[in-house]
């Protein structure tokens, strides 16, 4: 019993976790290892252009496989429903550390993007989809990405943010490079059975994971192992001890009780910190798996749609190659915006910049509206309603995990990090689709739809302000 008291002492209260003090703390600036760090910034960058090489010339290449702009969709939204499957056995075996999943998402990156270049030569449409339910398996280290951001064990409280929006600016790179690559690589052509503008991207990628899985698995040191219950076990007399004498410091917190059986002290804490939970709490917790899935819904159904709309556009009838260069110039030009946020991070809260990214997207999103009543469509306004869409919503995508993990307790970084990308997986597949499917369905219900979308979330945002308030950085 004494063991589970100091176990419940050792794990702040949800209300101590919020801002209450600017003292300076050490170990809340601490910074995992430097070259590590790197490795997982240029793994999200990679998967992010994995995920958004094809949309340039998907629609192309389904079409010559003879499908269809839905079918488009589901190839480009697809890989997200299986990567959250694939989080089960992951999370089941990956022992808190890193570098197993990194492992598999190479793997299955390479398979899958041989797959989906082999589809042309085989001839055979299901294969496109094949290989992008592969690469799905690989975008589960999605999630890995964002929990190594923002694990106790590594990142002090007031880094979480500032590392979440290195995140950001690496998914912002890879939504822009692999639009505008997979363009290039259509425009070029590359005319034989093998290597062509349909299949380049994925002979390219699979060369540049090849690469990076040899360096990886040379330079990247994972975190120190959790101790095992056996240690836990003969620990436990010396913890009683000093419970009893009350003139020492309890033993160090271990975050992650993944090597823990069902009955020990870590898993009665945890247990313990559920009742601890209020409806607002959980509220806050929703607020943010709803913010999650909406920002990748709507920057998913965008990329997916802008192909579809400006080939069928009377004043557009863009190619591939002008569109992929669309979508890359509007995400470009929100870098300057992505680096201020770097550094404001460390001086504005959380529920702010949240705040400020919703408001942003949601003005893209009414004058796209707008200018889809009155006709007044052209390269200038479409432009700048990309623009505000993209930077507002890649804003917003920066806080979503590093909130919770301010929020809750060490030993909950992990379900919040499955949770947030469970949701962020099933924005990104339904958006897919969703944006395949907007010409078919209209474009001011496409558009109307993702307007009602964010007032659901203003109304979670609204009343739950005050308990999103967190330390900045």
């Amino acid at each position: 019993m004494t063991d589970l008291k100091l176990l419940l002492n050792q794990i702040n209260p949800f209300s101590s976790r919020h801002e209450t003090s600017d003292d300076y703390n050490e170990e809340e600036f601490k910074l995992p290892n430097m070259t590590s760090l790197v490795i997982m910034l240029v793994m999200n960058f990679l998967l992010q252009i994995s995920f958004f090489i094809v949309i340039s010339s998907s629609s192309k290449y389904t079409e010559y496989l003879g499908g269809n702009a839905t079918f488009s969709g589901i190839v480009i939204g697809i890989p997200t429903a299986f990567a959250g499957l694939s989080l089960i056995p992951l999370t089941r075996y990956d022992k808190g550390m890193y570098k197993m999943p990194l492992h598999v998402s190479c793997c299955f990156s390479i398979l899958g993007h041989v797959a989906y270049a082999l589809a042309f030569r085989a001839n055979f449409l299901y294969l496109i989809l094949i290989g992008r339910c592969l690469t799905g398996v690989a975008f589960s280290m999605f999630m890995y990405c964002k929990r190594y951001c923002t694990d106790p064990r590594i990142v002090g409280i007031r880094r979480r943010t500032t590392l979440a929006s290195w995140m950001v600016i690496c998914q912002a790179m890879g939504m822009s490079f692999g639009p505008f690559l997979g363009g290039v690589l259509y425009k070029v052509g590359f005319s034989n059975s093998i290597f062509n503008g349909y299949t380049s991207p994925g002979w390219i990628m699979t060369g540049i994971y090849a690469g990076f899985w040899v360096l990886m698995t040379i330079y990247f040191e994972d975190i120190p192992q959790p101790p095992t219950t056996k240690e836990l076990r003969s620990a436990s007399p010396i913890v009683s001890l000093q419970v009893k004498g009350e003139d020492t410091e309890a033993s160090p917190d271990y975050p992650s009780a993944s090597t823990t059986h069902p009955a020990s002290p870590i898993d009665k804490s945890f247990r313990a910190q559920l009742s601890l939970i209020t409806w607002f709490q959980w509220g806050v917790i929703a607020c943010m798996c709803w913010f999650s899935m909406l920002c990748f819904f709507i920057l998913g159904s965008w990329e997916a749609n802008l192909p579809v709309f400006s080939a069928t556009a009377e004043n557009f009838h863009w190619s591939p190659f002008a569109a992929g260069n669309f979508i890359a110039l509007g995400v470009i030009s929100c870098f300057p915006f992505l680096l201020l946020n770097l550094l404001a991070a460390r001086h504005i809260q959380d529920r702010k910049i949240l705040a400020f990214g919703t408001i942003i997207g949601l003005a893209g999103l009414i004058i796209f509206l707008s200018i889809l009543r009155t006709g007044k469509v052209n390269y200038g306004s479409l432009f700048a309603c990309w623009w505000t869409v993209a930077l507002g919503f890649n804003l917003a995508t920066t806080v979503t995990l590093s909130l919770l993990s301010k929020q809750l307790p060490p030993e909950w970084n992990g379900p919040t990090s499955i949770l947030i990308q469970c949701s962020n997986f099933t924005g990104r597949v339904t958006g897919a689709i969703w944006g395949g499917s907007g010409v078919s369905v209209g474009m001011s219900n496409f558009v109307g739809l993702e307007i009602a979308m964010v007032g659901i979330g203003a109304v979670f945002f609204t009343a739950l302000w005050k308990d999103l308030k967190t330390k900045t950085g």
